[in-house]
């Protein structure tokens, strides 16, 4: 029996249960990380808002998930909890987009990727797949028995993300 566990803003979830589906809605200027271990069969999905804790300690003590630098090592630390390896995780990520922000004053997405890029160069992880940037909402859901990661813009049909290649949005193109 399929379980489909909501991941909401500033919120992780970790399963190893076969009939899990993990989904994020609304992967704006936020990212959405997914992890799979295919051996421990463990999966894990953040939905993070801001780049770093120090814009509010407060908040962070309180509520980790919704940054980059607390979330991404809790995700990492709840998936080891569960049987996961860090040598043996496919991790995607997807979001980061430039939303309201059309002058480009904020940068939101683009800070939260910098912010997610230094954590995982921090804790030796490797980013398999990332569809990030552009000016759209993501949707992104990890199914726990396969690890396989959907991923749909703004209410366009879902695809699989597969973890070979590298996408960017238009934003990112230099």
């Amino acid at each position: 029996m399929m379980a489909l566990l909501i991941v909401g803003v500033g919120d992780c979830r970790v399963s190893r249960y076969p009939g899990d589906v993990l989904v994020t809605h609304t992967l704006g200027s936020c990212i959405g990380v997914a992890l799979y271990d295919p051996k421990a069969r463990v999966a894990g999905l953040l939905h993070f808002m801001l780049p770093n804790s120090s814009l509010n300690f407060d908040t962070a003590s309180r509520r980790p998930f919704l940054f980059a630098d607390t979330g991404i090592p809790l995700l990492l630390q709840s998936s080891r909890q569960l049987g996961a390896q860090g040598s043996r995780l496919i991790v995607m990520v997807a979001g980061g987009a430039q939303m309201l922000d059309f002058n480009g004053t904020f940068n939101i997405g683009h800070r939260n990727q910098i912010a997610m890029r230094k954590v995982f160069c921090k804790v030796g992880v490797v980013v398999s797949k990332e569809e990030i940037g552009g000016m759209s909402s993501r949707t992104m859901k990890i199914d726990v028995d396969c690890g396989r990661v959907q991923l749909s813009t703004s209410g366009g049909p879902e695809h699989e993300m597969l973890a070979n290649s590298k996408t960017i949005g238009a934003s990112d193109v230099h």
